[in-house]
């Protein structure tokens, strides 16, 4: 992200001033509307920040609620039959299965920040099964490889952002983040299955017991992971670890499972056809949903909505530093008139499929880094020519809600557990990536151009 922050910088301030220097006409002033649009970006960037308090308030609060309500547990139980069979070289009681069924489930749900502590938990305790230390399991490559493509169900970060600049209806990328998360995830858990039959680990350099080297019955191996317990716990800049993670003991009947995942099957065509009728409907059915569930489960909504509402409105605050040096950046590149050379040049290539030149620096930076392509997706749809409910906006929009920074992710995952051979992971992971891109342009396309 420092490469791109700064060559962005460069080509605005390059660009800028070589019009500065050509130019013969007075009354244009480049560097002049450089600075002007530098300061501009920077206060638009607080603003929508401030603007994005209270929905994020909202948003995290009922999601407070269901996580209360146990939601997590439930879905968990409904993934545990799938997990078995994707995951054979897991036990089915192992804590590495409990960790990745509900870092999916938080997925699913749009928790990215109850998410990545349960990832780096499963990554550790897969490492506990690792018999060649240092180099990716197959099984780790394809958590990560879902992991960077889960489905969503509900991109509450993305819905509340749209709500705050205006859109006329939020949750109309509800659909179309579906779909395009979707075959995404067909895509990774595909890509990393064939891959893995290239990409052959290396010799054992230990014997791994059958429940783990957490098993009572294993014996010290001299040849194994030397790091302490404290070590595997706590990395250097880690997040906090859940050190007691809660899973049912056993899944929903397989049949539970297949009825569950061929209605949400079901659904996604009907999203698509009645997706705009739908929209309207769906905000005010969530809170009323959520609400309602929390009450069945005993949960004192109130209390737990406002905690939840709290750590939105943290969370609002904390983006403020990333949206402006991101905005400020594209706000430079837009006024030196760089930004207008690039449509320019790749517009012409990529609008006849669907892919606007506008949207396709959203599409390239999503895999490097979250912050930079949510600012880039924010800085859009602030556009008046663009907007939220524009196709371009409706493009970006689902774009952040179903692909994810797959470089980061590999890099605070890999880090925890010391992994440097990443295998196929990182292609499995890219495999998932392209295909989200090319699910969201049709199904946008099709629904919104």
């Amino acid at each position: 992200m420092n490469a791109i922050f700064l060559a962005l910088v460069v080509i605005a301030f390059t660009t800028a001033a070589l019009r500065e220097l050509r130019s013969t006409d007075p009354e244009e002033r480049p560097m002049a509307d450089l600075s002007e649009g530098a300061v501009e970006a920077a206060g638009a960037a607080v603003e929508l920040a401030l603007g994005l308090v209270g929905v994020m308030a909202l948003f995290l609060g009922l999601m407070k609620i269901a996580e209360a309500g146990g939601l997590l547990t439930v879905l968990a139980r409904l993934l545990r039959p799938l997990m078995v069979r994707l995951f054979p070289d897991v036990p089915p009681e192992h804590p590495a299965m409990g960790a990745m069924i509900l870092n999916f489930s938080a997925n699913i749900l749009g928790l990215g920040n109850a998410a990545t502590p349960f990832g780096i938990r499963a990554m550790q305790e897969l490492e506990k099964l690792n018999p060649h230390p240092g180099t990716a399991t197959n099984a780790m490559a394809l958590f990560l490889a879902i992991n960077t493509s889960s489905i969503t169900l509900l991109p509450t970060g993305v819905i509340a952002l749209r709500a705050s600049l205006g859109s006329e209806d939020p949750a109309a990328i509800l659909p179309t983040t579906l779909f395009a998360t979707l075959f995404a995830t067909v895509a990774g858990i595909t890509s990393a299955l064939v891959l893995q039959r290239w990409f052959r680990p290396p010799a054992a350099t230990r014997e791994i017991p059958p429940g783990g080297l957490d098993d009572p019955d294993a014996e010290a191996d001299p040849a194994g992971d030397r790091r302490s317990d404290a070590d595997r716990d706590t990395e250097p800049g880690e997040q906090p670890q859940p050190m007691n993670i809660e899973v049912p003991a056993e899944g929903y009947p397989a049949w539970v499972s297949i009825l569950v995942l061929l209605g949400v099957l079901t659904i996604i065509p009907l999203t698509i056809i009645y997706g705009q009728a739908i929209a309207p409907w769906i905000i005010p059915g969530l809170v009323v949903g959520f609400l309602t569930y929390g009450v069945i489960r005993g949960v004192p909504v109130y209390e737990v909505f406002v905690e939840g509402a709290k750590e939105g409105f943290n969370v609002a605050l904390r983006i403020i530093p990333y949206l402006v040096a991101i905005l400020v950046a594209v706000g430079m590149l837009r006024e030196s008139g760089a930004l207008g050379m690039f449509v320019g040049l790749v517009g012409p290539w990529t609008t006849p499929f669907g892919l606007p030149a506008e949207a396709l620096p959203m599409a390239l930076l999503r895999p490097l880094s979250g912050s930079g392509a949510y600012g880039i997706m924010a800085g859009i749809m602030q556009d008046p020519a663009t907007g939220p409910d524009t196709h371009v906006g409706m493009l970006v929009s689902t774009l952040q809600g179903s692909t994810e920074t797959t470089f980061y992710v590999l890099a605070v995952y890999f880090g925890a557990i010391g992994v440097k051979r990443v295998r196929h992971t990182l292609a499995a992971a890219l495999s998932a990536d392209a295909v989200a891109v090319v699910a969201a342009v049709a199904i946008v396309a099709w629904l919104y151009l």
